[in-house]
């Protein structure tokens, strides 16, 4: 099964306002552990290995992606 790359979640709002108010009242370390720990419950309903190192590959790859940009951006507009 290929990792699927198109909105997925029905209420995708309601979701994300659900993982926000997990978080309300926690600490950013308690924030930090509550992410992992349902990523790893997460991984284990999917429990497809391939599937999940095409997950942590795709992560990755943002992750960089958006640090750079973040990173060229601030450094052209310091230099302006």
């Amino acid at each position: 099964m290929p990792l699927i790359r198109t909105p997925n979640i029905p209420d995708p709002d309601g979701f994300y306002e659900a993982l926000i108010a997990a978080q309300r009242g926690l600490s950013d370390a308690q924030a930090d552990l509550l992410l992992a720990k349902l990523v790893l419950i997460l991984a284990n309903q999917v429990g497809d290995r391939a599937l999940l190192d095409e997950a942590l590959a795709l992560a990755r790859a943002n992750t960089l992606a958006s640090s750079s940009s973040s990173s060229s951006s601030s450094s052209s507009s310091s230099s302006s």
